[in-house]
């Protein structure tokens, strides 16, 4: 998990927070705050693992934010934390790649307006980024596997919109 910055139109600064998946590199919950508290830290741990999901171990880092109160939730829901070496980002890389993703495919692209806007655009790189984004580690596949489409599932190729439009994804049809 991670915290990263996103700037708004209006030169604020909001706080995105990330939870990867080590095992199939998919996004496990993606949320923004301009306000990050302990209490909002701690309710996005219980958002991202509901009904007894939570795994063993935890990857962190060594921010503030990460207050006493959000790791004895940790304990409290049977994670292990495993913080990183201070000011070793590279101790992360997943959740450091999929920022770097997320900064890359979407937040160059698109002028944040506020808090809703920027959530409404994570959710939805977030529904991209799992079902349809293709990764090298996984075969070339997306986190949520997919079937591939030969000849017979048609010849029409078709595009689909993603992401508002940044995105495309194709897929065959029939005539």
């Amino acid at each position: 998990m991670d915290f990263f910055v996103i700037p708004t139109a209006t030169f604020g600064v909001l706080l995105g927070f990330v939870v990867v998946s080590h095992r199939d590199r998919r996004i496990l919950h993606l949320n923004v705050t301009a306000h990050p508290t302990e209490e909002w830290t701690k309710q996005q741990l219980r958002e991202a693992f509901p009904w007894a999901s939570a795994p063993r171990y935890l990857h962190r880092d060594r921010d503030k934010l990460y207050s006493e109160g959000v790791r004895a939730t940790l304990t409290h829901l049977g994670i292990r934390e495993v913080p990183s070496a201070a000011r070793c980002p590279w101790q992360n890389p997943y959740a450091e790649r999929v920022i770097g993703s997320i900064r890359r495919e979407l937040l160059d692209h698109v002028v944040v307006l506020n808090e809703t806007h920027a959530r409404r655009l994570l959710r939805e790189y977030q529904r991209y980024y799992n079902a349809s984004r293709t990764h090298l580690a996984l075969g070339k596949d997306a986190p949520e596997t997919r079937a591939v489409q030969g000849p017979e599932h048609g010849a029409k190729v078709i595009e689909l919109r993603e992401v508002f439009g940044l995105h495309h994804r194709y897929e065959r049809r029939t005539a």
